[in-house]
Parts: C-alpha cells; sequence; structure tokens
C-alpha cells in the first residue's frame, strides 16, 4: 500500500505528545523559524516555551499535518489510533521497545502489530525514530539538537539509525542537506517509501541511504526505478558485514541485515552506488549535488607540488578514475606558461613559478579546463585563519573561479586534509559552481563514485526472484539426484550409475566408459573424507576403490571422467536471509577456500551480467586460453550457468541452496562433475 507522505513531509501544521521531549521539539521548530501551527498537547502545562498547550487530543482545531509523539509505548498507540480516525497527515513515533527490543522485552511484536493496525492509512515513522528535518521549510520535526541550516536545494537523507542522522547534519563539509529523516524501525513506513516520497520534491538533488537492513525489496526496488527515471543518484551505507554488526542491526531496527556480498550485490543491481565511510558518503552526496554524476572516467588532477601530485595518482590506483595524458594543444600551450623545467603530465604539478601571478594562474587553469576532461581537480589546503593568514592563497582561489566562469567546466577542488578547507572558502567556492572535497582519500572515492554513477545502466532491472517464506526444515539431495535435476534444466552432467554396494556397483558400471571416477555418498565434502576416487582405469581398479570406501559411504557413485578441462569452476545459489537468492561464481575445485575468487549476482541474472562477472574473476585469463591451451567455450561455460539459474528460479519456493563445483569448462562444453541441492521439506 502507497501512503502519501506529502502532509508528513511538509506539514503546515504540527501536533506534539509528551513532556521533555515534545518541549525541544517544540525549541527546535522556534529557533527554525517554522511559520505554521504548533499545537501542544500536554494536561499539566499550561504551555511550552509560550506555545499554548491544549489538554486533549480531542481540543485539536483540525487534523494536524504532522504530529511528534513522545509518550510512552502504550500511549503512542492509543495517540496514534485517535490521530488517524481525525484524519491526520501522518506522525513520529518515538518511543522504543516494539519489534526491535523482541529478544529483551516480551510483548514487542505485539505491540507492534498493534501500533501498525492502529495508524490504518495514515503513514507513522518508527517507532523508535527521531522524526524528520527539512529544511527546505524550516521543519524541524526532532527532539534533539541538529547542524542543518535552511537551503533552497540539496540532498535528502533517509537513515535507519537517528543518531547517524544527528551526526551527518553536524558536518563542515558545505554539503546542503534538504531533508533527514530517521526511519527508526520501519513498523509500517519503511526507508523505501520514505526515499521514493522525497523524490518527488523538486528541490532534492540526490538521496543518500544509511541503511542497517533492507527491509521490503520490492518497495526498494520501486524507489530504484523511480530514481533512475527522474535521474536522482542514489547512495547507500550498508553496515552488517560483520556478525557482531548483523546481530545489532537486528537488536537495533528489527531488520534483516543480509549477507554483505548479497547487500553489494543487490546495491549494484538497483543502480545503488555503495560507499563504506560516512566521510566518503557526504563527499559523494555533495559532488553528485554539485556536479552530477560524470559522464566518463577522464579526471585531471592540478596541483604546486609534486607530494600531491604523487599522492593522488598513488591513492586512485584502483579506482575508476584516469588521469588522462592531455591534448597536444593543451601540452604546447601549458608549456608556455609554466616554461621548461615544469614537466607537463597528468597528474599536472605546476611548481610556484606562477604563484601569485593571478592572470596567469587563470590561464594556465583555464588551460587544464578547456580539455576534454570529465572533471578537473585542483590540490588545495589553506591555512589555518586562526594562527595563520590565508589572504597569500586568495590568489589561487581567484584564479580557479575565474578560470570556472570562463570555461564552464566541471571543477572540483580538493584538500588533503578535511580540517584545510574552511567554511568561509568552501562557500565561496560552492557559490561559485565548483564543488570543494574534504580529504584526498575521501575525495577520490568520491569521485570514483560519481563515475560510477554516470555509468549506470538506465533501463530498470528485472524484479528479483524472492522466496515466498522464510526457510524451515530442510534436507539435501544426493549428488546424483541433484545432477539429475540440474540436466533436466539443460545442465550438461557426465554418463554415471548409481550402487548400494560394491557388488552391485560391480554390474551396474558395465556400460559405463573408463577412466571413471568414483564417489562414495552420504558424505557432503567426500574429498576431506578420503571418498574420491579419480582416473580410475579398470574393473580391477574400481572394485579396489570402492573396498577402501565401503566402512565411510552409505553408496557409490561411479562416472565417466570428464577430460580437457581448462577451467574449474564454482556455481552456487544461495537464499539470503533478505528472501534474494544470491548466484555466486568463482575459482572451483579444491582450491575454492585458498583463492576467494568470486563474484557476486543476483537472481534474475542475464547473459551479459553472468559473461562480466566470470571476466572479471582471477582465473578469467584460463577461459581465453593459458601457455597454449585452447580457449574454453565461454558462450558453453555460460549456457550452463543459465541452466543452474532457470533451476533455482523455478524452485524458488523451495531451494535453500545449491552448489555445483567444480563445473569443468572445456573446449566444446561445460559439464558439472559434482553438485548438491538443499531444499526446505515438502509438507
Amino acid at each position: 500500500m502507497t501512503r502519501d507522505l506529502s502532509r508528513l513531509l511538509r506539514p503546515r501544521s504540527i501536533a506534539l505528545f509528551g513532556g521533555g521531549w515534545a518541549v525541544n521539539v517544540v525549541a527546535q521548530l522556534k529557533k527554525s523559524g517554522f511559520d505554521g501551527e504548533i499545537w501542544p498537547v500536554n494536561p499539566k502545562r499550561a504551555d511550552i516555551l509560550g506555545v499554548p498547550c491544549l489538554a486533549s487530543i480531542e481540543d485539536l482545531p483540525s487534523a494536524p499535518d504532522a504530529s511528534f509523539i513522545g509518550v510512552n509505548r502504550d500511549a503512542t498507540i492509543e495517540v496514534v489510533e485517535k490521530l488517524s480516525a481525525m484524519g491526520a497527515g501522518g506522525a513520529t513515533c518515538f518511543a522504543s521497545g516494539f519489534l526491535e527490543s523482541e529478544a529483551e522485552t516480551a510483548g514487542g511484536a505485539e505491540l507492534q502489530a498493534r501500533l501498525i493496525a492502529a495508524a490504518g492509512d495514515m503513514p507513522i515513522l518508527g517507532p523508535n525514530c527521531y522524526g524528520l528535518l527539512n529544511y527546505l521549510d524550516n521543519v524541524t520535526l526532532w527532539p534533539d539538537q541538529h547542524g542543518g541550516v535552511p537551503v533552497d536545494s540539496g540532498v535528502a537523507i533517509v537513515a535507519q539509525s537517528s543518531n547517524i542522522a544527528i551526526n551527518m547534519t553536524m558536518q563542515a563539509r558545505g554539503l546542503p542537506i534538504a531533508y533527514v529523516v530517521a526511519a527508526g524501525n520501519q513498523a509500517q513506513t519503511g526507508a523505501s517509501a520514505i526515499a521514493e516520497a522525497l523524490l518527488e520534491d523538486d528541490r532534492v538533488t540526490a538521496i543518500g541511504l544509511y541503511l542497517e537492513g533492507f527491509g521490503d525489496l520490492r518497495a526498494l526496488e520501486a524507489f530504484a526505478a523511480k530514481a533512475r527515471i527522474k535521474r536522482k543518484p542514489v547512495v547507500a551505507i550498508k553496515i552488517g558485514r560483520s556478525d557482531k554488526a548483523r546481530a545489532a542491526t537486528m537488536t537495533h531496527t528489527a531488520s534483516l541485515a543480509g549477507s554483505a556480498a548479497a547487500g553489494s550485490a543487490l546495491l549494484r543491481r538497483l543502480g545503488i552506488i555503495e560507499v563504506e565511510t560516512i566521510a566518503v558518503f557526504l563527499e559523494t552526496l555533495k559532488l553528485l549535488h554539485m556536479i552530477g554524476p560524470l559522464p566518463g572516467a577522464s579526471v585531471c588532477s592540478v596541483s604546486c607540488s609534486g607530494g600531491e601530485a604523487s599522492l593522488m595518482a598513488d591513492l586512485s590506483g584502483g579506482t575508476l578514475i584516469d588521469f588522462a595524458e592531455f591534448e597536444p594543444g593543451q601540452r604546447t600551450a601549458l608549456k608556455a606558461e609554466l616554461g621548461p623545467i615544469v614537466t607537463i603530465a597528468n597528474p599536472l604539478d605546476y611548481h610556484t613559478f606562477i604563484w601569485g601571478d593571478t592572470p596567469r594562474m587563470t590561464r594556465v587553469f583555464s588551460t587544464v579546463m578547456q580539455g576534454s576532461f570529465d572533471l578537473s581537480v585542483f590540490v588545495l589546503d589553506m591555512p589555518r585563519a586562526d594562527r595563520c593568514d590565508p589572504s597569500g592563497y586568495q590568489c589561487a582561489v581567484d584564479a580557479i573561479l575565474a578560470a570556472k566562469a570562463a570555461t564552464s567546466a566541471r571543477v572540483a577542488v580538493l584538500a588533503s586534509l578535511p580540517e584545510n578547507m574552511s567554511d568561509h572558502f568552501t562557500r565561496a567556492f560552492m557559490e561559485g559552481g565548483v564543488a570543494v572535497l574534504h580529504g584526498m582519500s575521501e575525495g577520490i572515492a568520491a569521485i570514483s563514485a560519481a563515475i560510477a554513477a554516470g555509468s549506470l545502466d538506465r533501463e530498470v532491472p528485472q524484479p528479483l526472484v524472492l522466496a515466498t517464506e522464510a526457510a524451515g526444515p530442510s534436507s539435501m539431495l544426493s549428488e546424483a539426484a541433484s545432477k539429475q535435476a540440474l540436466a533436466a534444466f539443460g545442465l550438461g552432467v557426465p554418463r554415471s550409475v548409481a550402487a548400494r554396494s560394491v557388488a552391485d556397483l560391480m554390474d551396474q558400471t558395465s556400460g559405463l566408459t573408463f577412466p571413471l571416477a568414483l564417489k562414495g555418498t552420504g558424505v557432503a565434502h567426500k574429498s576431506e573424507a578420503g571418498l574420491v576416487a579419480l582416473n580410475i582405469a579398470d574393473k580391477a581398479g574400481l572394485e579396489a576403490a570402492a573396498l577402501g570406501m565401503q566402512g565411510a559411504a552409505a553408496g557409490f557413485l561411479a562416472e565417466e571422467m570428464i577430460v580437457g578441462a581448462l577451467a574449474e569452476v564454482l556455481v552456487g545459489v544461495t537464499r539470503d536471509p533478505t528472501g534474494a537468492f544470491m548466484l555466486t561464481l568463482g575459482a572451483g575445485g579444491v582450491l575454492t577456500e585458498i583463492l576467494g575468487d568470486t563474484a557476486s549476482l543476483l537472481l534474475p541474472a542475464g547473459r551479459s551480467e553472468i559473461m562480466l562477472a566470470l571476466k572479471s574473476l582471477r582465473i578469467a585469463p584460463l577461459f581465453a586460453g593459458y601457455r597454449g591451451k585452447p580457449a574454453a567455450d565461454r558462450e558453453a561455460l555460460c549456457d550452463a550457468v543459465l541452466s543452474i539459474c532457470l533451476y533455482a528460479a523455478a524452485h524458488a519456493d523451495r531451494l535453500v541452496e545449491l552448489e555445483v563445483n567444480p563445473l569443468i569448462a572445456r573446449a566444446g562444453d561445460a559439464v558439472a562433475v559434482d553438485a548438491l541441492i538443499r531444499l526446505t521439506d515438502a509438507e
């Protein structure tokens, strides 16, 4: 169900319920200059900070657009029910003790169900939630201090942690923040629904998500699709990479964090740029607000120090940044201005010969900006005003701004240390259309993220394959049954026979062609248990191998050996706690764990995605032919992976995990020599 959040996000009337926390909200509303109606409801007070109090909810002059509910959890449900009945626009629920604390406090789940029922069609934020800040319209429905200021346009941030949200508002990086909305434990209105509503405000330039859990994946897909259509970039931090972080997430927001690999694959699929730190998150949003996604990776770095130029080059390794060479005309013009001592290269160290000569610096900077670079970056750390005199650096500021005005290029100034660019100079640059990046590492990461944002496919991906129910008790199919099931979907498997005893094995293998592989069944990791024998040349060798295994094996599986292997590939499909299915491709065989060479996608995965994932593996050179060996049939390899994906999608209602390891890539085909499938038990 889609709820209208417009009144809640942009209210003209606000009701407040509670004592001390409601007092804090009134203080923030008055401080921000909110010019709408403020209606505190408190029978024990005549007024709050000079604003007259109403004795009860029934005394409200009309249904409020937004409400802050700062009472205990039981009273919260009563207030929400009455607000919904009178047609209020929405409410933020401050109280905790709902589903997020079920592990510690019994009854939280039942209370949350009652809260959702009480709200009905009225949108609510939280519970366990601070509320919202709308710096575009001076709406500070927030029970604590915050660091934001009024803006005409800016980025919107949705956070599942109210405290992280507060920290972000305290930034001194010059980021224009339009909205901050705390989602709490998303009992009714999830972070995706909030973000989708914020997209509708034309004053919002980009969206930032601080996610502890994904919640409703279909809602996230819908939001991401709308963001693509509106061409508004989205940046996210997704926590929960460690076991402890995932446990903390469950107790904090009642959200399943899911695996880190699946989370990254999901964000990548949806066109959401993932970053790892708050600093990079804010810097990326700032760059996207000022300049937008970059159309390409060509970047020029300009500084007056060889050390800065070298650091820029070193720290950009492994990113998407391409320090392309200057064009011939630029090289000539720069050489004429800078003289024979300066080497014209990118990153450019222009030395200090021209420092203080603002017209000459302007000509040099203009020449750089007139090239075909997607972004020109000027490394500049300003002296601290409390101990030094920054006026000696004004020449660089003036030259950069003048060159920007003359060329209309995409330009950023980057301070190697965040504290070395004051608010005064940050504002001056941003008013001149120059983005300011605080911190070299953070700035480089932000530039790479903006490049990634510019390279996104604008097509909306297919809907995710999702499990309809949580996984219950499950059982593992035998290797033979697993292969038979996958073969029905087109996967190549060796000819084989299954037997319960050594005698039965010797009788049934007469139709197979040696050499054979023999596996003892009933054990998941057969190699470690000594239950795999390869390259068996004849019946005598087969019988000897079987007799050696019979004490540990429940049965036997004999297969024709697959010869001509060029590469061994792992193909796995696992059900993530979020309900999505993650496809893992990697180096297979006995070296799987040692190499740790994998790529992850979510289902459904198309041929082009699978081919790119295979190409990204460190073992990819084996597919092309290595040291005189022929190339593997990559199309056949991809066909095999697609067959496995088709099986997984067809059995999404019961599939828990599936692994083919190894899938043998050969010159003409791809064959699965081991497979295991785990399904939930049928009712």
